[in-house]
Order: C-alpha cells, then structure tokens, then sequence
C-alpha cells in the first residue's frame, strides 16, 4: 500500500482476529472492527483500516475455518470511509489509489472459497455496508441504528462496490432508491427495512444477537438453512433509471454531479463485469473527490457533524439554570408545535395560555392528537404517551407561569403585542425565569426594553415545522446575560436542535438572507419578468425548491411582513412588494398555484412594469445579492464567522450540502470576490486544491 494517501490523523479501526469454536466443534473465524472508543466514536476506513482489515481476512482465510465473519464493537458496524482525509488528498491519482484499494480488500471477501457473512450489529453506512455487501451472506440488528449509502448528499458516489453490488443484490428500484433518493432527503434504512429489501438475509434481536448470527451461518454452511433471494427484473433496469434520470431532472435540474455520475454507475451494473463496474466506481469517485461540489459537501458535511456541536460563542454551560416547567404564550399551530416539541424532550409540565379558553383547549387537544398520532405509528409506547398527556396543561389565566423557569412566546408577529406579553408575564413570574421570544425578524432588546430585567429576554428562533428543522437561532440581546443565553444552549440541546448565536439584528440569518433573495426576484417579477422566468433562474443551483415554491410554504403574509421589518432597517436593500401585498390582502398562496403555474386570478391583481430580466440577469442578481447581504452581516457581526451563515443556510432553510451552504458556491463562482472585493472562505477549504 502506498503512502500517498496515508492519514497521520487517522483513528485507526483495527480488525480483531479471533477463532470461535462452535456447537459442531469446529472453527469459525470472527472479525471485530473496533477502533477502541466507545460508540460516540464510530469505525471507520482509513488507510490504516483498511490495511488492518487487509491483513485478518488473509490470516482468516489461511487457517481454512468453516466460515468467516465480519461484526463490529457495541452498537456501532462500520460508518463508512474515513472523510477527515479527503480533505488531504491533492492529486486525483491519490483519490484513484484509494479507491482501489478499498476494492482490494473487500473483493477478498467476495471471492473468498471459505464462506463469509457480515453480522451487522449497529450502524453500518456507506464502506461500512459495502464491506458487508461483499460478503455472502449477512444478518442485521434489530437494534442497529441506521443504514445507509449516504455518499451522494455529501457529492460522492458509494465508491467500494455499492453501486454494483445492491442493484443486483435487491434490484434496480430499491438499489435506485438507497443510493439516490435517500440520500437527497436525508432518510436512512431500519433494520427491518433493510431485511425486508433483502439487503441483510435475516434480523435477529440484540440480546443475543452475535450467537444467533453464528449459529445461523453454521446451518447456512451446512445446507440446514436455505437463504432465497429476490429475483432481479433486468426488463425494467432502463425504465427504472429512465424515470430516476427524469426526477432528479425535475427536482436538482442537473446540479448535483454525484446523483449524475451514481445514475451512470447503476446503468453499468445491470451487464457490466464486476471487474469492469468497480474500475468505473474509481475512476468515477477520484473524478468527484477532486471536484469543487465533493469539497464543499465534506465542508458542509463537516459543519452539520462538529460545529453545530460546538457553537461558536456559547458561555460556559456551568451557568446554566434548570428548567423544570415551560410556559407557552399563545395555543396556534406554532405554540403548539412548540409544547409538543418542549414536552417530548424535555419531559417537564408544559403549560399553554392564549386569550380565551377555547384557544387554550384547542392548542392542548391539538398536542394530546399529536401524541397518539405517535402511539398509532409506534413511534412512542402507550405508558410514555399517558406521562406526556398529563405534562401538557392550558390555562387561559398566565398565572400558571408562577412557577415556570422558561417562558416562551408565540404570538403575533407585532412588536406592541409582544411588548405587552412581556410585561403581563414579568408580573407573574420569578425574578429569574428566563423570557423568550420566537420572533423571526424583530427586535429581542426592543421587545426586552422597559423590563425590570432585561437581562433574562433571549430570541429562541424556531423554524417551521419545529420538529423536523434542526436549527434554532439563538439571539443575544443588548441586555441578555451569560446565565440567561447558557440556559437557552442547554434547552437547545436537550430539543436536540443544533444551535447558532446571532445578534440581535433584523431577521437575523436564514430570514434576512432569504428576504433578500426572494425580494431579488419579486422585483423582477414586478419589473415584467415572466413569472416561469423568474422561478426557474436559479435552477442551475440546484436549491431544495424554487422561489415560488419556497414563498408558497413561508406564506406570504410571513414574507411580506418580514419584507416590511427589513425594508425599515435597510430600506436600499429591502424593497416591499406591492404585488406580495396584493396577494396577502386576496388571500392568496403566492404566484403559482399548488401545481406550480402561473395563478390566472393573481396574474389579473398584477400591476407589472416593462423592464424583464433574462434569467441569466436575474440569477446574477440574486447572487450578487446574497454576496453583498453576506458581507454587510458578517462586518455587523450578526455572526462570529462564515460558516456560521452556511450552517444556518443548510439546517434552517434546507440549502443543499454540494452548494456547502452558500458561501463556497459564491467563492467558486467567483462572485464573492467581484461583488465584495475578497472571498468567504480561504482557497481550499471548501473546493478542490
């Protein structure tokens, strides 16, 4: 093995050798990949792994047991190539050598004469299930956690016989589905799941998962167990990449290289030599690994995974207090979201007021639906669900916050409103009960002015629909002090939401950026634009939807109103829509209707001038604009850096990971350094040397 591609770095995951004497009394060889941390420090390939691995599949084979398999330490398989390295690779030769030799060593599982199994026992994604492709047969954990072939979100392909082996393992529909669909939308396999595609041949419960496993293999080698597996429709194979090719088209427009080159792969597997395949998996994964989108997906990958852990300019989490009861002011869709959020995982007594008590009813029968919606799909036992109904109470009186430790508002979006919250609420609760609003665009020291004690208000930005959106935006007000932003870190946390410190600016990160690129193409669309025109320029983007689509879901009152609140705050950048205000005064969705076409009842309330963008123009604008907002917030100090703007753009408004967010996609460009003079990010840190 050469250096070239050696990892100093590496946590090297070795593979244990040991010999296992079975019921027969005869050998088994069993490997265990165990890189001796516990399991919040999964396995991984490096160079070194996988010379470790190398040399115990040579020595198993040598001693000629009745079978060999491969399992890993407790809960944890194997999560796939070790990608702190890729950063490190300079030369595409570096990127085709790796992939090589992963080939290398886990054929020798393929081509093994002695029989070979992998017992899945935990998580197992990309390399991680590629070696366990490659063995004969495998069983899996009911227990296991997740698995998955997540390459193509982070701009790679399964590059060590993924693509190869699952389409003819299971077919070319499901292999489709785990090696493109899943990763674009972020979904992982069950160990059900992947029984039931046939990925593993059995599933057996954790409690004594490793000896079934074993006495499995033993009557699969003595012919006492038959394993059947599905019959691979090669009719279909075309058809079927056929529509995948067109659904990508639809959805990316051809943006995502690594979906592109996956589709090609699966295209070789359904004729091509095994040989030939893998050499193609090479060439494909050195192609991408030295491409702009695989560095910036490794560096919005990278975010996601450690700095969303660690954020930039949290206090010590020492100076947290402890919060054992929630109040919520306001019982609508959005405070009730937030109850049964706060109430699932925090456990606590979460108590909802509104201005009369059929609201109240309404918003605590809303959370109590909510949770046996959880029982019904099995998501959550019955005693659990009882303990959290009887957590959730309303009152339309806010003395039931007397008690509380945190108290969150959800009200309507109006600084007045929000100020009066605030001063009912401070009448009633403890000199040290933190105050929190989930404004999306106004000012927290405005709303914490007056107060007898400021220092206890802090923005809790929460993003629609609360349990699916990892971000939450955290704001520091003028007055907020260290005890108060600890307590929302740790509340943060413990929502299992990945935190981001902002200032207290006008809609902050993901809404001001946001406001700024769908004003950008309002404008053009006011000026004349062809509304098909407008939505359809940032294609080449590949955004998660497009603007009409994305003004659709935010609502446009929402968007309006935030548009409103900037507009006051930076009124030669933020322009107000009066085509967005007719639509909210008719009621309206947007532009387009639910199908995505122009609404002929919209298009009659239009008042539209004669100057339209070309959707090349328009696109520059809106970059160019991005690029400028970007600068102006990071000079302001809305955040410490950024990657804090990137990380918000991918957890708070779904930006996708080969874009790494933003500001590498206006770095590559080179429209950061037009528009503003200097880049985002240093050469090399999010593109390819």
């Amino acid at each position: 093995m050469s250096t070239t591609i050696s990892n100093p770095n590496e946590v090297v995951t070795k593979a244990l050798l040991r010999f296992v004497t079975l019921p027969s009394r005869e050998r088994a060889a069993l490997i265990t990949l165990d890189n001796g941390f516990d399991h919040t420090k999964p396995n991984s390939f490096g160079p070194g792994g996988l010379a470790s691995l190398d040399a115990a599949i040579d020595e198993a084979v040598a001693a000629a047991p009745k079978f060999i398999a491969i399992t890993g330490k407790p809960y944890i398989f194997c999560v796939g190539a070790d990608i702190t390295a890729m950063p490190l690779l300079t030369e595409r030769e570096q990127a085709l050598e790796l992939g090589r030799y992963g080939h290398k060593v886990f054929r020798k599982l393929k081509d093994s004469a002695v029989p070979t199994f992998a017992f899945i026992n935990g998580a197992a994604m990309g390399g991680g299930l590629e070696v366990a492709l490659h063995c004969h047969y495998r069983t899996v954990s009911s227990g296991a956690a997740a698995l998955a072939l997540p390459e193509v979100a982070i701009g790679l392909v399964p590059g060590w016989g993924g693509t190869q082996l699952l389409p003819n393992l299971i077919g070319i529909a499901p292999a489709a589905q785990v090696i493109i669909q899943n990763p674009l939308t972020q979904k992982t396999l069950k160990p059900a799941q992947a029984r039931e595609l046939g990925i593993a041949d059995e599933i057996f419960e954790p409690a004594d998962y490793l000896e079934r496993s074993m006495a499995w293999a033993e009557g699969v080698v003595d012919g006492t167990v038959t394993v059947t597996r599905p019959e691979i429709d090669r009719d279909m194979w075309d058809g079927v990449l056929f529509f995948a090719k067109h659904q990508l088209d639809e959805r990316l427009h051809g943006a995502v290289n690594s979906a592109n080159k996956a589709l090609e792969l699966l295209a070789l597997a359904k004729d091509a030599a095994f040989t030939d395949g893998t050499a193609a998996e090479d060439e494909a994964l050195a192609d991408l690994l030295m491409g702009d989108q695989s560095r910036a997906s490794l560096y919005g990958f990278d975010l996601v995974q450690r700095r969303a852990k660690r954020p930039a300019g949290a206090p010590d989490k020492g100076l947290a207090r402890d919060v054992n009861k929630v109040g919520i002011v306001g019982a609508g869709l959005m405070a009730s979201q937030l109850a049964l959020l706060f109430v699932r995982r925090l456990e606590v007594p979460v108590v909802l007021t509104d201005l009369d008590q059929a609201r109240v009813d309404k918003g605590v029968g809303y959370v109590h639906a909510e949770i046996d919606k959880l029982v019904s799909k099995k998501r959550l036992d019955p005693g659990k669900a009882a303990k959290l109904r009887s957590l959730v109470s309303g009152s339309a009186d806010k003395a039931a916050f007397a008690d509380a430790d945190l108290v969150l508002e959800a009200v309507f979006e109006d600084l007045g409103v929000k100020k009066q919250v605030w001063a009912e609420v401070e009448k009633i609760v403890r000199d040290d009960c933190v105050l929190a609003t989930n404004t999306s665009s106004l000012s927290v020291s405005e709303q914490a002015a007056g107060l007898a004690h400021p220092e206890r208000v802090v923005g809790l930005h929460f993003f629609n629909p609360v349990a699916m959106m990892p971000l939450l935006e955290i704001v520091r007000a003028d007055q907020t002090d260290d005890a108060t932003l600890a307590t929302a870190f740790a509340v943060g946390k413990a929502l299992k939401k990945s935190s981001v410190l902002v200032a207290d600016r006008p809609a902050f990160v993901v809404n001001r950026l946001l406001t700024r690129f769908l004003g950008v193409v309002t404008a053009a669309v006011d000026n004349g634009t062809p509304i098909p025109v407008a939505d359809a320029a940032l294609d080449p983007l590949g955004l998660p939807m497009r603007p009409m689509a994305l003004l659709g879901m935010v609502g446009p009152a929402v968007a309006h109103h935030v548009a409103e609140t900037l507009h006051a705050a930076f009124p030669d950048r933020f322009g107000v829509s009066a085509n967005l205000g007719r639509i909210v005064e008719a009621g309206k969705r947007g532009f387009t209707d639910a199908e995505g076409n122009p609404d002929p009842e919209v298009l009659a309330l239009l008042e539209v001038g004669s100057s339209p963008s070309t959707a090349d123009e328009l696109r520059d604008e809106a970059t160019a604009a991005l690029a400028r907002e970007i600068r102006l917030m990071l000079d302001e100090g809305v955040v410490a850096d950024p990657r804090d703007i990137d990380l918000c753009m991918i957890l708070g408004a779904g930006w996708p990971l080969h874009l790494g967010g933003v500001t590498p996609y206006l770095d590559r460009e080179g429209i950061s350094e037009k528009v503003t003079g200097a880049r985002f990010l240093p050469p090399g840190v999010a593109n390819a040397p």
